[in-house]
């Protein structure tokens, strides 16, 4: 019989690596009555390194018993030095996507979601432009227009801060042609994912493609990463290439490409949903 929902958690902890840490965490849950599912670990260094956890575990009663999870691992954070995070299956994570005119990672994502493959609770699909609100009106998802317009971007950044900021617990850009400003990031207190068409760093620019096919490349990729003030050089979440020849021709790339980004994207969105993305120093932890 299926566990429920309901009664599973996960928890997320980093810490400075010394003996003793899983044992802690482990007998911690055991003397509340938790049984361990999953668990995943990695070290940077046994000597001195950073420490990666993730447990997935059961709890009868979980929602009655939080108060003592989190006492018992506040507990745990003095003795160790340790950050951690816990959120339960049951409770999805808010989502918003923000999209410009190209569809093929929008759709995806939506079909994903449909299907009930990516567990999120899609609060809306925003855009500065209306030329997808058809597409997304069909899966009964709400779409809000955001005009950008030149000289003007502090006002739609400042109406999309009003329609998000504490109604969503991550950003998906999948394919918003606008940078995000430091101010805005800031002020969101929330994590933003973006697919990027390149396996960075590469080919940067409005034209990618063409710029690949000119140099006569053999790979092509996409890179999905969290957002940070400084261009495309947010800790890298996860990534992938295809081979294509000479025979190929700008159109072939650019499908190769998109049906790359989209699956790059899916994955990176479905792993932050599933807690197995831990960002330490610019860089991920992801245990799959």
């Amino acid at each position: 019989m299926p566990v429920p929902q309901q009664d599973i958690a996960r928890v997320l902890v980093t810490c400075p690596d010394r003996p003793g840490i899983v044992a802690a965490v482990s007998g911690a849950l055991r003397d509340l009555g938790a049984n361990i599912i999953s668990s995943a670990q990695h070290t940077t260094d046994p000597s001195g390194g950073q420490f990666f956890m993730r447990q997935s575990f059961q709890l009868p009663g979980l929602h009655e018993r939080l108060p003592q999870l989190e006492a018992a691992f506040t507990a745990m954070a003095g003795e160790f030095d340790l950050h951690w995070r816990l959120s339960s299956a049951a409770d999805p994570k808010r989502v918003a996507i923000l999209v410009s005119k190209y569809d093929h990672c929008l759709l995806d994502l939506l079909w994903r979601w449909r299907r009930q493959e990516l567990p999120m609770n899609l609060v809306g699909v925003y855009s500065n432009h209306d030329a997808l609100a058809h597409d997304v009106a069909a899966f009964g998802v709400p779409f809000t227009v955001v005009p950008v317009t030149p000289g003007d971007k502090e006002r739609a950044e400042r109406t999309l801060l009003e329609q998000l900021r504490g109604r969503v617990d991550l950003v998906v850009l999948a394919r918003y042609m606008q940078i995000l400003s430091p101010e805005f990031l800031s002020r969101l207190e929330a994590p933003v994912i973006n697919i990027h068409h390149s396996f960075l760093p590469a080919f940067v620019g409005a034209n990618p493609y063409r710029s690949a096919l000119e140099r006569g490349v053999k790979i092509i990729g996409a890179t999905a990463h969290y957002v940070t003030p400084e261009l495309d050089a947010g800790p890298i979440i996860e990534q992938d290439v295809a081979r294509v020849t000479h025979s190929d021709h700008l159109s072939d790339l650019i499908a190769v490409g998109r049906d790359i980004e989209r699956a790059v994207l899916a994955r990176a969105v479905r792993w932050h949903l599933e807690d197995r993305v831990l960002v330490f120093a610019n860089r991920t932890v992801v245990f799959h």
